[in-house]
């Protein structure tokens, strides 16, 4: 409830979310990448530790999950609606907005690349996500958390709900 309430607030008009232009979110994405790259090593070991994975493979996943990040840092503004010919005296538009509060579960393998798979559009998109990870690799996604905080998204846009399978139930 209190993951929920803090994404609803993050969301809520007038917000400092809501209010970001567009540009800004992806400077912040941008700037995330910037903090997982920096931090490879802790993910790394991260990754290893909780999930089992090779340490080569997860210096692969780290990279690739940096390179997601930009890719949709580069859409933050770039996502927008169209007008459309209808004839006559009409107008007629498409306006793309955010949809709000999107809660996301992610199962063990590939524990940074899931989260981002989803964090990184719904961010650019200007939506708000809390994410629920699979109880036996929620650390990295709790260092994930860490790193959204660092970056300096406002409180709220971004939430881990670590647990069994009642604390998804809960977002979804």
């Amino acid at each position: 409830d209190k993951a929920v309430t803090s994404a609803r607030k993050a969301f809520a008009v007038r917000s400092p979310w809501v209010k970001m232009e567009p540009a800004k979110k992806g400077v912040l994405i941008n700037k995330l990448a910037d903090i997982i790259q920096r931090d490879a090593g802790e993910f790394q070991s991260l990754m290893v530790a909780e999930g089992g994975l090779p340490t080569n493979d997860a210096e692969v996943e780290i990279e690739m999950s940096v390179d997601f990040l930009r890719y949709y840092a580069g859409w933050a503004d770039k996502i927008h609606g169209k007008t459309i010919p209808i004839g006559g005296d009409f107008f007629s538009y498409t306006r793309r907005e955010p949809v709000g509060v999107v809660g996301a579960i992610v199962p063990w393998n590939y524990p940074l690349m899931m989260p981002i798979w989803k964090v990184a559009p719904a961010l650019a998109c200007g939506c708000v996500m809390i994410l629920k990870p699979s109880e036996k690799t929620p650390l990295t996604s709790l260092r994930l958390a860490a790193a959204v905080k660092e970056a300096g998204f406002p409180a709220g846009v971004f939430s881990v709900v670590p647990g069994f399978g009642d604390a998804g139930e809960a977002i979804g």
